[in-house]
């Protein structure tokens, strides 16, 4: 599945709503799972996106680090409805999306994903568009390796992909692949999924071309 039309699926997916306004769907392909987060939708959403104060995020002694602690507590609340799917031993593969807000949700899931499924690390794939900066401070090596799998994708010039600003300790993990062209937005243009969706279409379409 290429970006653009994983990023469409992204986006139409039907979602199930849960508590601190958490948005997610699980889709089962043979023995792939999908799991899609999705864009903020409301003042509880923004109020969790404002709320960059770092939390220490821990589930063994051996490696605690720190996160945006309202997405931590978004996906807190997630993680309870998609640790049966992610577990189930049919699973071969998993991808992760999400949009946004929602592309920080899928920097926690992939992470999570990297923990609990060792054995599906290497086939283990996530995607975040238009991600806001999730993980605070600097990290080991083993730790960022968690996230050896996970794109990050920019439209240049894209206000959110800035955000929370690295003076604040915060940092992107995983790959970044940029697309579109610097200027052809402004910032916050630069952000909509409209304009998501064409760049990674012209991306793409210069892709085939070569």
């Amino acid at each position: 599945m290429n970006l653009s039309t994983l990023f469409s699926r992204t986006l139409h997916t039907t979602y199930t709503h849960v508590e601190n306004s958490a948005d997610f769907a699980l889709r089962r392909i043979g023995d792939t799972l999908y799991l899609f987060f999705a864009h903020s939708d409301g003042k509880v959403d923004w109020k969790n996106n404002l709320d960059f104060p770092a939390k220490a995020y821990r589930r063994e002694k051996s490696s605690t680090w720190y996160a945006h602690r309202g997405f931590l507590k978004v996906w807190k609340t997630v993680e309870d409805y998609v640790a049966a799917d992610i577990m189930d031993p049919g699973v071969s593969r998993i991808v992760i999306s999400g949009y946004s807000h929602g592309a920080a949700l899928a920097v926690l899931c992939h992470e999570y994903v990297w923990q609990k499924r060792p054995d599906l690390r290497q086939s283990l794939r996530g995607y975040g568009f238009g991600c806001p900066r999730v993980v605070f401070g600097l990290l080991s090596r083993d730790l960022r390796a968690r996230w050896e799998h996970f794109t990050v994708i920019r439209n240049l010039n894209d206000v959110v992909t800035h955000l929370p600003p690295v003076w604040f300790g915060f940092t992107h993990v995983g790959k970044m692949l940029e697309v579109g062209e610097r200027g052809r937005y402004t910032r916050i243009d630069a952000h909509r999924l409209e304009n998501y969706l064409t760049e990674l279409r012209r991306y793409e379409a210069g892709r085939e071309a070569k």
